[in-house]
C-alpha cells in the first residue's frame, strides 16, 4: 500500500461534499409569497444548508450578486444578509440593517462570502486577476469566516473549467482549500445506464456541446484555528 513521504509538499486534497438535484417539486417562497429562483442552477434548499453549515447566529453573509434566495436563507437563519459594492475602486460589504444581534457585534466582518466567477472584471483563465479579486473578498471576512465561489458561466465566455486556476490563485491570496463541492443540475437516472440491456441513449447537445449536468463550488476559509471549528 503505497505511503506519503513525510517530506511530501503537496498540498492535501479538500473533502468533497455533493449536492444533488432535488427529487422533490417544492419551492420556498420569500416573506411576500415569491417563489425563490436557484441561485445559479442550485435549489434555495442547498443555499440555505450551505449558509448554516458555514455560519452562526447573528453573522453576516455577503452575496456579490444581491440573489434573493441569499438574502431570504440569511434572514430565514437569522443571520445578516447583505453585498458586495465597489466604490472608488475599493471593495466593501454593506448589511442589510437589521436588529442588532449580540453575537455578531463581536465578530466585525462577514461570516460568509458568496461569489460567482467567471466576472465581468475578472478573467477567471488569469491567476494574478483571480488572486486579487479572492483577496479583497477575504478582507471582508471576520476570522474564522469562509469563502465560497462558485464556478459557472458568464457573458461571452464558454462554461468554466479552470478550477485548479481558481485553487492556486486562492493560495496565492492567503486562503485555505476547505471544501469542493460538486452540485449536480440534473436528476440522477433512476438505474445505471450500463446495466440497461439496450445500449444508453447519447446525452442532448445544446449548440454542439453536451448539456451541464453540474457546477463546481469551491469553499475557502481564512488561515486561523477556528476555521476548523465549523
Amino acid at each position: 500500500m503505497p505511503q506519503t513521504h513525510p517530506t511530501d509538499t503537496r498540498p492535501t486534497r479538500a473533502p468533497v461534499g455533493l449536492l444533488l438535484h432535488p427529487a422533490h417539486t417544492h419551492r420556498p417562497t420569500d416573506p411576500a409569497g415569491r417563489v425563490l429562483p436557484d441561485w445559479y442552477g442550485i435549489h434555495p434548499d442547498h443555499v440555505a444548508h450551505l449558509i448554516a453549515r458555514y455560519t452562526r447566529d447573528g453573522d453576516t453573509v455577503l452575496d456579490t450578486d444581491a440573489h434573493p434566495s441569499v438574502a431570504a436563507a440569511a434572514e430565514y437563519l437569522h443571520r445578516h444578509p447583505g453585498l458586495t459594492v465597489i466604490h472608488r475602486e475599493r471593495l466593501y460589504g454593506r448589511p442589510e440593517p437589521l436588529d442588532e444581534h449580540p453575537a455578531a457585534a463581536a465578530r466585525p466582518g462577514a461570516g460568509l462570502v458568496l461569489a460567482t466567477l467567471p466576472r465581468l472584471d475578472v478573467d477567471s483563465r488569469d491567476p494574478h486577476a483571480v488572486s486579487q479579486a479572492l483577496g479583497a473578498w477575504q478582507a471582508l471576512l471576520r476570522p474564522g469566516g469562509f469563502l465560497a465561489v462558485l464556478l459557472t458561466a458568464g457573458p461571452g465566455t464558454a462554461a468554466i473549467g479552470h478550477r485548479s486556476t481558481v485553487i492556486a490563485a486562492a493560495r496565492t491570496a492567503g486562503l485555505l482549500y476547505h471544501q469542493h463541492i460538486p452540485a449536480l443540475l440534473v436528476p440522477l437516472p433512476e438505474t445505471d445506464p450500463r446495466t440497461e440491456a439496450r445500449p444508453a441513449a447519447r446525452p442532448p447537445l445544446i449548440a454542439g456541446r453536451h448539456r451541464r449536468a453540474h457546477r463546481d463550488l469551491l469553499v475557502f476559509a481564512t488561515i486561523t484555528p477556528e476555521a476548523a471549528d465549523v
